[in-house]
């Protein structure tokens, strides 16, 4: 577990704690709260992915199990089940997406010199797509087969940072090249399909056409 832990602090220290202050500030979600605060629900949720918790409970039984090891990931205490339970469905959640994009910024500066130089002189995106398996009798929307339920993600990537921009969710039967239908294209771009390994020119709506393959 200490091993684990110092390896989510040194993640965790990925954060730019001033930025995050500065976030919280406008978004006043430390406001009025009960030592529970913005800084120690992000780790406990980043926590609780990382940990593969399934509950309030193993996130608040996770983090106190490491008692001498929460002041490297900036909190004091482990908080209650009912602290993240309750902060869940009060905080305003705007906070920890305005927080993604601030670090999506912060980190995509460096992509770019890892980059494989491309004869394409127009922003580079991937798209792949993945299927996720589902119980029929629990999800009965999501046919797939007659014995078997899935969704299908799509999903477009920065070829740069190869982080999200887009994603799709559709039923398990839908064909990538329908699932992409969806993506808002705002200038000109180049996509590489990954499964098909056939780059397209996409422009205005989605429409797109073959200039290589």
């Amino acid at each position: 577990m200490d091993s684990k832990l110092t390896l989510f602090s040194q993640i965790i220290s990925k954060i730019d704690r001033v930025i995050f202050k500065k976030i919280v500030k406008e978004k006043k979600t430390d406001y009025r709260n009960k030592g529970f605060d913005s800084w120690t629900h992000l780790v406990s949720m980043l926590f609780c992915h990382f940990a593969k918790s399934t509950s309030v409970r193993d996130i608040s039984n996770g983090l106190r199990s490491a008692t001498g090891n929460l002041n490297h990931l900036g909190i004091k205490t482990a908080p209650s089940k009912s602290s993240i339970s309750y902060q869940n469905g009060k905080r305003d959640a705007d906070l920890f997406k305005d927080v993604y994009f601030k670090l999506l910024e912060q980190l995509g500066q460096h992509t770019k010199e890892r980059r494989t130089k491309l004869k394409i002189k127009v922003p580079v995106y991937l798209l792949d797509s993945t299927l996720i398996s589902l119980c029929l009798s629990l999800f009965d929307w999501a046919t797939y087969r007659t014995k078997k339920g899935a969704v299908k993600m799509h999903t477009l990537l920065e070829y740069d940072g190869k982080l999200p921009v887009y994603v799709n969710i559709t039923k398990g039967s839908v064909a990538d090249n329908k699932g992409r239908k969806t993506f808002l294209w705002k200038r000109e771009q180049s996509l590489l399909q990954t499964d098909f390994i056939t780059i397209f020119r996409c422009f205005l709506f989605g429409t797109a056409k073959v200039f290589s393959s």
